[in-house]
């Protein structure tokens, strides 16, 4: 009936591909056997169990009772069952004795001496091996449903422990911005938010994610990826400095704006090594490596000290701080500067200051020199407050500047105005004429153009002598 060879080849091929166990193959072959028989020529209530040796063949059926003791169980007669049923008050939790499921002690220990109150009592079967079409449907579903239980539980083995890791993977698609990836045994999903802004993937290119959840479901295991992460990056340097792993040093805190910017705290644990530098590496080779894989991010690394003081002014580098005052009560820090330093310690659109807060976890405010208060954080949130004018009475209060509007008296005075410069600028023909000089030459001329055509008339009458 069997075709031994091809149950050992799909078994082995699963065992290979899939990573499910021999034992796990065999028991969903047994269990798909035992539901097709009881489908086929079993009873209802049965608990039918199958014996298969993938070895010789063999097959063999068998039905099995549970022992319980009477006072465990309720044995009701039928017009009683149906009369609580009817008034629908039925406080016996205990379970009804079925005769296909159950077996009194007594009755057990004539068949098995040693037969005690909660052991099974088998009981062989014929063996039948001629199914029916909804058997072996049956029979299929139920191996295709122990497949998946055991791929299941393969997957969360293997990728339950690397719950925290890097892991690599193939790019498979995008859809709907998410981002899937092939990590072999499974599918990893990266969520749009998760991924860094402005990375783009092509299919069949292999990336690095890190696995911050592992989630089981009832259609699978969902392997949770992101490359924003804090954590990534944290992972990223452990592959790069040996020290993070022989824990010489350790990274305290990350502030991130993932594709941006981020900035590390990181702390000596031995005295001899310098924290900045181990991350740093010769020619900065270690951050370099770091900074290529995220995109070309900007990192800035700065070492963590106990001192809140001195701690919120290494988060604001590369500007310099004049001073630095606290307020415990609101956990807010005032952060003074020189004008020359406000657009560094704020930063592009107050990310500096933001990833500073981030890092240290205190609310800063920015003030200059002068005490006028240039950007406040709140969470998230920074707000930037414009320079004030110089010379201005408050430099506190921000300056304002109000059109404008001319009233029509002035509108006319400005009309008489214009006009006026427009006519000593062009002077009118009947005012040139007016001119002496010019008259004096105009006769002139005159003169000339009435003498010409006798002058003419002489010319012409010498000629004809």
């Amino acid at each position: 009936m069997f075709d031994l060879k091809g149950i050992n080849l799909v078994v082995e091929q699963l065992a290979e591909e899939r990573g499910i166990p021999r034992e796990k193959m065999l028991e969903a072959v047994e269990n798909a056997l035992a539901t097709a028989y009881k489908k086929e020529y079993g009873k209802r209530g049965q608990i039918i169990k199958s014996q298969f040796n993938i070895e010789t063949g063999d097959l063999d059926f068998y039905q099995v009772k549970l022992v319980v003791d009477p006072s465990e169980v309720r044995i009701d007669e039928e017009g009683e069952e149906n009369e609580k049923k009817g008034d629908g008050e039925d406080t016996d939790e205990r379970p009804h004795f079925n005769e296909e499921q159950h077996m009194f002690l007594e009755d057990a220990q004539r068949i098995k001496r040693d037969a005690e109150i909660g052991t099974e009592i088998t009981f062989p079967l014929e063996t039948k091996t001629d199914f029916g079409r909804i058997a072996a449907q049956t029979a299929k579903q139920v191996i295709m449903q122990k497949i998946r239980e055991a791929e299941r539980a393969s997957v969360m083995e293997e990728f339950g422990g690397k719950e925290g890791d890097i892991v690599t993977g193939v790019v498979q698609r995008l859809e709907r911005g998410n981002l899937y990836l092939d990590l072999g045994r499974a599918t990893g999903i990266m969520p749009y938010a998760e991924q860094i802004p402005g990375e783009r993937f092509r299919p069949g290119e292999r990336i690095r994610a890190f696995l911050f959840s592992v989630e089981e479901g009832q259609r699978g295991v969902f392997l949770r990826l992101s490359r924003s992460h804090p954590k990534f990056l944290e992972k990223l340097f452990e592959l790069e400095v040996p020290e993070l792993g022989n824990e010489t040093i350790a990274i305290k805190a990350i502030a991130r704006e993932a594709g941006s910017r981020s900035k590390v705290a990181v702390v000596a644990l031995d005295d001899r090594i310098d924290p900045v530098g181990a991350l740093v590496g010769q020619r900065g080779v270690r951050v370099s490596t770091v900074t290529s894989e995220l995109g070309g991010e900007r990192l800035d690394i700065i070492e963590w000290s106990e001192n809140e003081t001195d701690f919120i002014e290494d988060a604001l580098s590369p500007a310099e701080i004049l001073s630095v005052e606290l307020d415990a009560e609101n956990h807010r820090a005032v952060v003074e500067v020189t004008d020359d330093q406000q657009s560094l310690a704020i930063g592009r659109g107050g990310q500096n200051v933001r990833l500073a807060a981030k890092l240290t976890g205190w609310s800063i405010d920015i003030h200059s020199a002068h005490g006028a208060e240039l950007a406040e954080t709140d969470g998230d949130v920074v707000s930037v407050v414009p320079k004030p004018e110089e010379g201005s009475g408050n430099s506190d209060v921000e300056p304002s500047v109000v059109p404008h509007e001319e009233t029509p008296t002035e509108k006319e005075g400005a009309l008489e105005a214009d006009l006026e410069k427009a006519e000593g600028a062009v002077q009118p023909p009947e005012e040139a004429l007016e001119s002496p000089e010019e008259i004096e030459v105009g006769e002139k001329e005159a003169e000339a153009v009435e003498g010409a055509p006798d002058e003419m008339d002489e010319e012409k009458d010498s000629d004809k002598e």
